[in-house]
């Protein structure tokens, strides 16, 4: 048995506690250690608004993932139809369980004679279900629905409804499937309806080893293309998209993928549906490219006709996560996409260096100013003068630090100042990642004044391959521009760069270079609208 206890976190609800449940049991049964960690999400409290008015993406999962990352629990359980098809930057799928019951199914109040009806009254929470069954039965009326399975089972027998649209996986887990129901074999689920997973971080090994040992390979092949096709339709809670793909044998004994998918519009009135089979050992793209036969057969349109999908004119790229306060710069008619290009992690320091007294401190990233913190308690740190390039690392140190003596806006200018301030026999100390530039150490070597690095943090690169065009890259620092060229080619493409350092290792590799005025992510963004207004 290992002595090490995973930390199961789960919202409170009886459903995603019957789900942490049955992972802690399958953890148990390979001699795993856990325990359960109750952590609930917006999504349980905000019951008076259907879930697509939220606004927010990951509503169930928001709180389970900031405790991932932020360390109080080691595994997240979620049903993986709730789960944002892009995890947030750090977080990663661990495991799907083996697939339950995938289909939905009607609960009815006495009988279903209503469905020959011209009036009915059928309540749900989901644009899917809503848009399906008006598709279906489009003289009903359909009513909000939200809560738990409980809740709304209650709400169901407490209304003058006819009947409420539940995913039967639910029901049968905590045994509440009533008798009178009936089987929607018509509707098209949720993309990984019926299916758990389990979310951790990357760099929690012992957690992926276990739960991998969990994993149901047929379950992630088959999620993974439903997901896909979810993912490149760019539908969250706001689109009406059904997917399915399911894993049977030909008459050869070969396996191959029967995918259906589907997007409707609001009102049900209208839809573009595929349907594609595919050998098991071909389906690699099989959801993606079924996503664009909908898009190029009437998706596209029907989603700019819904307000699903926004018109835009430019499409720009970020090699670095911007906030959503970023995001709201930009002009209406550019869209930006990102992902953080470089990941960072902080190294373990000597406790001695806590210890000493440094005279002259020197911090050219925000990132090796956290990384101290994340060793050293501030009052700990005995630093006689600071010195940084930056204004927004000189306004981490000054919040978390102390006092910056000097600010510079390149790291040669600093090397410059320097060496007015520093005597003979004084040593600066230069707290860098593993990748920093040469120009600091090369000046100050030059002139014999004693440098003494010390490594806080190293760079690991997590460069995506762009599959789609762009009209602009933005760029924050040389080693995303080496990273993004370690899984792209260069091209014509427009570069937007924070600063000139950046600028000037961008023009080795592109030809259509830009460089922001002052070194901040909001003057990039200035520089962006500017140049597309």
């Amino acid at each position: 048995m290992v002595d090490k206890i995973i930390r199961i976190g789960t919202r409170s609800s009886e459903l995603a506690l019957w789900q942490a449940n049955l992972v802690q049991k399958q953890l148990e049964a390979i001699q795993v250690k856990s325990e359960i960690v109750k952590i609930d999400s917006t999504g349980d409290f905000i019951l008076n608004k259907p879930l697509y008015e939220l606004g927010v993406v990951g509503v169930f999962t928001r709180n389970l993932d900031a405790a991932l990352l932020n360390g109080t629990i080691d595994i997240a359980v979620h049903s993986l139809k709730d789960v944002p098809t892009v995890l947030p930057q750090g977080i990663v799928q661990a495991a799907v369980l083996k697939r339950a019951n995938h289909n939905d199914i009607l609960v009815f109040k006495d009988n279903c004679e209503f469905l020959s009806l011209e009036n009915a009254t059928i309540a749900t929470g989901s644009l899917r279900r809503k848009a399906q069954w008006l598709n279906k039965f489009p003289s009903h009326t359909i009513v909000d629905l939200r809560g738990n399975v409980n809740t709304r089972l209650k709400k169901l027998e407490d209304n003058n409804w006819n009947g409420a649209i539940f995913a039967a996986a639910g029901l049968s887990r905590i045994k509440k499937l009533p008798e009178n129901h009936v089987k929607l074999s018509w509707m098209l689920p949720a993309p990984a309806q019926g299916v758990i997973m389990i979310a951790t971080l990357a760099e929690n090994t012992f957690a992926l080893e276990a739960c991998h040992q969990l994993n149901d390979k047929e379950t992630e092949i088959c999620a993974g293309i439903e997901r896909a096709f979810l993912n490149t339709l760019e539908g969250g809670c706001t689109a009406p998209i059904g997917a399915l793909a399911l894993i049977k044998e030909d008459e050869n004994k070969v396996q191959e993928i029967n995918f259906k998918g589907v997007l409707f519009s609001l009102d049900g009135k209208k839809k573009v549906e595929v349907n594609r089979l595919s050998k098991l050992d071909e389906c690699q793209d099989l959801g993606k490219w079924c996503a664009n036969e909908v898009l190029k057969n009437g998706g596209r349109r029907l989603l700019l006709d819904e307000g699903l999908k926004e018109s835009f004119d430019y499409h720009i790229y970020s090699t670095k996560e911007l906030s959503k306060p970023q995001q709201d710069l930009f002009l209406p008619n550019i869209k930006v996409t990102y992902s953080d290009f470089i990941r960072v992690k902080h190294n373990r320091l000597k406790p001695e260096i806590a210890k000493k007294t440094f005279q002259h401190v020197v911090f050219t990233s925000q990132n090796a100013v956290e990384a101290v913190l994340q060793n050293f308690a501030a009052a700990d740190l005995n630093f006689t003068k600071i010195y940084c390039v930056g204004r927004r690392t000189k306004k981490l140190i000054e919040d978390r630090i102390g006092t910056v003596f000097h600010i510079e806006q390149s790291a040669l200018k600093l090397a410059e100042y320097l060496l007015t301030q520093v005597k003979n026999e004084e040593t600066v100390t230069f707290f860098c990642g593993d990748l920093r530039r040469d120009e600091l150490p090369e000046i100050l070597e030059k002139n014999n004044i004693e440098l003494n690095e010390i490594e806080v943090y190293s760079t690991q690169d997590s460069a995506t391959t762009l599959t789609e065009t762009y009209d602009g890259l933005l760029f924050f620092s040389p080693s995303a521009i080496h990273n993004y060229l370690a899984a792209n080619k260069a091209s014509d493409i427009l570069v937007f760069c924070i600063g000139e350092t950046t600028a000037a290792e961008a023009k080795i590799h592109f030809k259509n270079v830009k460089s922001a005025k002052l070194p901040t992510v909001n003057h990039v963004i200035d520089l962006v609208n500017e140049t597309f207004k």
